[in-house]
């Protein structure tokens, strides 16, 4: 755990913020196809918090949040695992949040994220009645393709919110020490 959320009230308020600002952030009209908070959050959440549970609870909450509200789709269990390993991933993290290591991070995950969501997306298409793409290499090299814009909006949306959360995190915690040494 972080040295500054270390009272159950600061916790407490920390994950609450956390859940309804990425709740809202994916329900923000005009917001570019998958430039979200989660992946960051999920980071974040591994990294700061000393519960396993509570780090994977965190973007699992925000999303399921957000989800009652932009529908409920088949591949929510594939989405919802990714983001519990990508929090798990950001266990991490702990005691060791360097802005070198919180970028590595952060594109590892995007990368993750994008693998197994665009295969599943290739693979789920084989055995459709009329099949997005065909059942071989080039089918799923053309899925990928497909993917990239979002891809991109991805990458985007983990380095922007990891910067906000983990600078902001760093921020507040080097005030505190400075405010406990004063």
């Amino acid at each position: 755990m972080s040295q500054l959320f270390r009272s159950d009230a600061a916790r407490l308020a920390l994950l609450v913020a956390l859940v309804v600002i990425a709740a809202l952030t994916r329900l923000m009209p005009g917001r570019p196809p998958n430039f979200s908070p989660i992946e960051a959050m999920a980071l974040f959440a591994g990294a700061v918090f000393a519960s396993r549970y509570v780090a994977v609870l965190v973007p699992l909450a925000a999303m399921l949040i957000s989800d009652m509200v932009l529908g409920l789709h088949s591949g929510m269990w594939l989405v919802y695992g990714c983001m519990a390993v990508i929090a798990l991933a950001g266990t991490r993290l702990a005691g060791r949040i360097s802005a070198l290591r919180v970028v590595g991070y952060g594109l590892g995950a995007a990368v993750f994220f994008f693998v197994v969501t665009n295969f599943a997306v290739w693979a789920g298409s084989i055995d459709h009645p009329t099949p997005m793409y065909t059942p071989d290499l080039q089918g799923l090299i053309n899925c990928y393709i497909a993917a990239i814009p979002f891809f991109r909006n991805q990458v985007a949306g983990v380095l922007v919110y990891s910067a906000v959360l983990f600078g902001a995190h760093a921020l507040m915690t080097r005030r505190a020490a400075q405010a406990a040494a004063a």
